[in-house]
């Protein structure tokens, strides 16, 4: 349940981080596959590539004040950035108000992954390796230090997660000739799993669908193209019935 008497300062110190944290996995998403360095490398106007100074660097706050535009180019800036700062400030807040001490904490980075995975799936089409077995390995730790679900669940979780989409995934291909689902999106569930456990998994993967449906149906009214030309990211939609689970998992209502 909801604790009554929430820590304030954890839930606001979880938000200003997410904002942060958004901030960087933003930039993530726009360089991803462009060839520029996503950690190393300072921050740029996308347009003019302009070296942002540090008060340009404030997530949200210095876009709004600078009306969403570079001072220099006075190009748009991309609202990805904004809108995953803001996302990410969620999470962390929400993380905070449904959980606490360490729990939260990892509930948060949980949520930032997935965050971070949605968005790249979304704008990319493509479930990196590296993020998909981070998500894995981290939700191990959490297991083993407290702050998730118990070992065995999580390895079951993770295993029982990965085969179930696989087995999904090669079916399909068997059956109708051509992919139906990424080869990312087995491992994204397997991952998940391993946070979340395998009792979950049932609850995921039908939030996750029913996520897709509302998509595909808004596709559908809002788009000429037909439905089958175009793509629906399911790993986006995994991501936000992960944590939706998540978050009403610490609730007591799973």
């Amino acid at each position: 349940m909801i604790d009554l008497a929430p820590d304030l300062r954890l839930i606001a110190a979880l938000g200003l981080v997410g904002a942060l944290v958004g901030s960087f996995i933003a930039a993530a998403v726009i360089r991803w596959g462009t060839g520029q360095p996503i950690v190393v490398d300072r921050s740029r106007c996308d347009h003019c590539a302009r070296v942002l100074s540090p008060a340009e660097l404030i997530p949200l706050l210095s876009a709004i004040i600078s009306r969403f535009r570079c001072r220099t180019c006075n190009a748009p800036i991309d609202a990805l950035h904004w809108q995953i700062e803001t996302a990410a400030c969620l999470v962390g807040i929400l993380a905070g108000m449904v959980a606490s001490g360490t729990p939260a904490v990892a509930g948060a980075i949980f949520g930032w992954q997935l965050l971070a995975l949605g968005s790249i799936d979304l704008r990319h089409f493509i479930l990196p390796n590296l993020l998909t077995a981070g998500l894995a390995i981290t939700g191990l730790a959490a297991s083993l230090v407290g702050a998730g679900v118990g070992t065995n669940e999580s390895l079951v979780g993770g295993l029982a997660g990965f085969l179930s989409l696989w087995l999904v995934k090669h079916g399909y291909r068997r059956l109708r000739g051509r992919d139906g689902l990424g080869g990312g999106d087995p491992k994204l569930f397997g991952g998940i799993g391993c946070w979340l456990g395998w009792q979950t998994l049932p609850h995921i993967l039908l939030g996750a669908s029913l996520i897709g449906l509302i998509a595909a149906v808004a596709i559908f009214r809002d788009g000429e193209e037909p439905l089958s030309s175009r793509r629906l990211p399911f790993g986006t939609c995994l991501a936000v019935g992960g944590f939706t689970v998540w978050i009403a998992f610490q609730m007591g209502r799973i």
